[in-house]
């Protein structure tokens, strides 16, 4: 209220794509900390990527304001900074909803908006992607603009470099922003850089460039003038401007720019539609900008819970230590006697567990940026030299580096252990991010050996297994916290063989993995029911213990293997081939897993629930098909 006259919110005006037209450009910079207070307020609740968000509203306000995102096509990498855009298309009123079963996904979805250009969860494909539509673009004569947002971290990833590479020699009409929000920029190259951006971008400068070579041309040995021009100019480029490389793989080069303001980058935004070809706009922003905690501590406010919004302290409950952490905890307790121990992580580390490995071994530490593919294959160099590399990474992500798995670890034998963290459902990230795949594509692959433990006492007796062995390793856990148990007190694990828990009959339960909570809770619906079901800690997917099987297939008619991975290639298909390799017939084996779908956000439990993978699910198909025999 000013002088008695209720003001309206710049944000109330924003209902659907393109009305932030309808802001005028003075109140911008109000509808910008109008954004940052309502996404602070919702994720308060809901969690979400904070910080990367609140360092990126100018850039998409500038970037809907000078364009249209139901025609243009605006590509986000990873996707998890594009709140701001879901907001000013149309999802405001569902933002509570944000990472929540049934509610807003945490990324682009096109299903989810027309708005939304191309589903991204995974870093390093927003160039690949805008090329395909630029070209796509161009093959129907159409005349959208398609833009590229990458943050600085995202294009060290190598399929960002081999975007860039065929963007620039196709000369395509595309726009990439460089979202830089780590490297510091001095005032006296940004100066030199500003100048040159207005040079460059002015209509002017564009006309003189033309007139130059055409006049060039028709004048003797004008060819060798221009050329000599040219070679003035390039050493000049060299000498002062910081994008040199995006130069020389074809990109015309804008920058830096001040991603926090919003004159400039409507305007440099309103100049580069007169540019032809490719062109990269690298714009600085600050992550976290607005919540004094998140700046300070963007990394900590990058994925986030709950949070008290006045302190920004994360609220977390009281609970168990997680998967992830036992695994740090564990590999920093070996290194400690095997001086052969190294640890490698894809921009992972706090999130990995292996902050305090890194604390101790910071020589043993080996950060790879955003590159799953380099870092396999960097753990396969370190590994044919004697060293033991664990490779502690997401399983959505190590997905992007199979050839390197297949070829250069497992074909060559090497003594690499994949960590694989996040296995299974992990939750509010969604699609994108479910570890439901990991099983079912490395399994197969000759020479590796594949443990699933079911507590963190056994956790930490597979690190140190995996470390005695000589042949690639993986060890497949949740993102969740260990059961209540004596986690010092560990279990002898032998390659191969599993763990019979229950030894009943007519029906068998064998889980893989973390599953067992679950797992024992059908066993006892089961008991109260008279039987008495055997149950199985598989521990090995791979090599699978034989002997168990044929035991279990001569006790029990009804077998039912449990997991969290998807149904096909999984630990149940793997069961089933063995059953059948060893000549077993007549019993009943069904696979509780996911089926061939891609698995929505939501907790944890609330998922395992709806697919029907929590004790009470699994015990009604249990009596479904024990009724039907």
């Amino acid at each position: 209220m000013k002088d008695g006259v209720i003001l309206e919110r710049q944000l109330d005006k924003i209902n659907k794509a393109n009305d932030i037209k309808k802001v005028p450009s003075q109140m911008l910079p109000v509808l910008a900390q109008e954004i940052r207070s309502f996404m602070l307020e919702n994720m308060a609740h809901t969690g979400g990527h904070l910080a990367s968000n609140l360092g990126i509203v100018e850039l998409t306000l500038a970037l809907h304001y000078c364009f249209n995102p139901q025609k243009d096509r605006i590509v986000w990498d990873v996707g998890h900074q594009a709140y701001v855009h879901k907001i000013l298309t149309g999802r405001k009123e569902n933002f509570n909803t944000l990472r929540q079963l049934d509610g807003l996904s945490g990324f682009p979805k096109p299903n989810e908006s027309q708005c939304d250009a191309f589903c991204a969860g995974h870093s390093s494909t927003s160039i690949s992607a805008a090329l395909g539509m630029a070209k796509a673009r161009d093959l129907l004569g159409s005349d959208e603009r398609i833009i590229a947002v990458i943050g600085d971290g995202s294009i060290t990833g190598g399929l960002a470099y081999e975007g860039l590479n065929n963007a620039g020699r196709s000369n395509t009409d595309m726009i990439v922003i460089l979202n830089d929000n780590e490297m510091s920029i001095s005032s006296n190259v940004g100066a030199v850089s500003k100048h040159l951006r207005d040079l460059r971008t002015g209509k002017a400068y564009l006309n003189a460039k033309e007139g130059v070579h055409r006049m060039l041309d028709k004048v003797p040995y004008g060819r060798k003038i221009d050329k000599a021009i040219e070679t003035v100019k390039d050493g000049v480029k060299y000498l002062l401007v910081s994008g040199i490389i995006f130069e020389e793989l074809g990109f015309s080069y804008i920058g830096p720019v001040d991603g926090h303001n919003l004159d400039e980058l409507i305007n440099v935004f309103e100049k580069i539609k007169n540019l032809k070809g490719p062109v990269l706009v690298h714009v600085k922003t600050v992550k976290g900008k607005g919540y004094r905690f998140a700046e300070k501590l963007p990394w900590k406010y990058h994925g986030v819970g709950s949070f008290d919004l006045q302190t920004g302290t994360i609220i977390k409950k009281a609970s168990n230590p997680s998967y992830s952490k036992v695994f740090g905890d564990t590999l920093t307790e070996l290194a400690s006697v095997n001086k052969k121990i190294v640890a490698i992580s894809a921009a992972m580390i706090s999130g990995t567990g292996l902050d305090g490995f890194q604390a101790k071994f910071p020589k043993r530490m080996f950060d790879v940026a955003i590159a799953e593919q380099h870092a396999v294959t960097f753990a396969a160099g370190l590994a044919s030299r004697g060293f033991i590399p664990f490779f502690a990474v997401y399983s959505t992500f190590l997905q992007r580096a199979y050839d390197q798995i297949v070829h250069d670890v497992c074909l060559q034998n090497l003594h690499v252990i994949l960590a694989i963290d996040r296995a299974g459902i992990v939750g509010s990230d969604g699609e994108t991010h479910q570890g439901i795949f990991d099983i079912s594509f490395i399994a197969h692959v000759p020479n590796m050996v594949f443990m699933a433990p079911s507590n963190g006492s056994e956790l930490k007796a597979m690190i140190k297994k995996a470390v005695d062995l000589d042949c690639p390793v993986s060890i497949r856990y949740p993102r969740d916290n260990v059961p209540e148990e004596k986690i010092d007190v560990l279990p002898e694990i032998e390659v191969g063989k599993a763990e019979i828990i229950n030894n009943g009959e007519e029906i068998a339960v064998i889980c893989c993995g973390t599953m067992m909570d679950k797992c024992s809770d059908l066993c006892e619906r089961l008991s109260k029911d008279g039987y008495n079901p055997m149950l199985v800690n598989a521990r090995f997917i791979k090599p699978i213990d034989l002997d168990m099987v044929k035991t279990v297939c001569e006790k029990c008619q009804f077998i039912f293997t449990v997991e969290d991975n998807l149904k096909a290639g999984g630990f149940g298909s793997i069961f089933e081939s063995a059953a059948y390799d060893l000549g077993i017939k007549d019993v009943t084996i069904y696979n509780f897993a996911f089926y061939d779908k891609f698995i929505e956000q939501g907790t944890r439990e609330l998922l395992f629930k709806r697919y029907g993978l929590d004790g009470e699910g699994m015990y009604l198909k249990v009596k479904e098909i024990l009724g039907k025999a």
